[in-house]
């Protein structure tokens, strides 16, 4: 995982963060209207990500294939669907085609 921070007055704006040798990209912030999250896009493949906290997923673009904890069937999320990662947990996605994606740390 790589990880750059942009600083303006002392203070980190953005957080970018690469995972999966850069299939899968995001830039983190806070603001106002969102509180604490970050937005990015996934590459095809399959990828398990764990959770420190709960987590609202939300599908940008593309599609997301999702095996939640706790569930036994796989579900596909399109682009304006949300769905819900519990903290300290493992969730497990399958990507098909390139897929951004808003995540919001609850």
């Amino acid at each position: 995982m790589g990880v750059n921070l942009i600083m303006r007055r002392g203070l980190i704006m953005l957080q970018s963060n690469e995972y999966f040798s850069g299939k899968v990209k995001s830039i983190g912030f806070t603001s106002s209207s969102t509180g604490r999250a970050s937005v990015g896009v996934m590459a095809e493949g399959e990828y398990t990500f764990g959770t420190a906290e709960p987590e609202e997923m939300t599908v940008v673009s593309g599609a997301l294939k999702v095996l939640l904890p706790g569930t036994v069937e796989w579900r596909v999320y399109t682009a304006g669907e949300v769905f819900n990662v519990p903290g300290h947990s493992e969730f497990h996605l399958q990507v098909a085609e390139p897929t951004s994606y808003l995540c919001r740390y609850l």
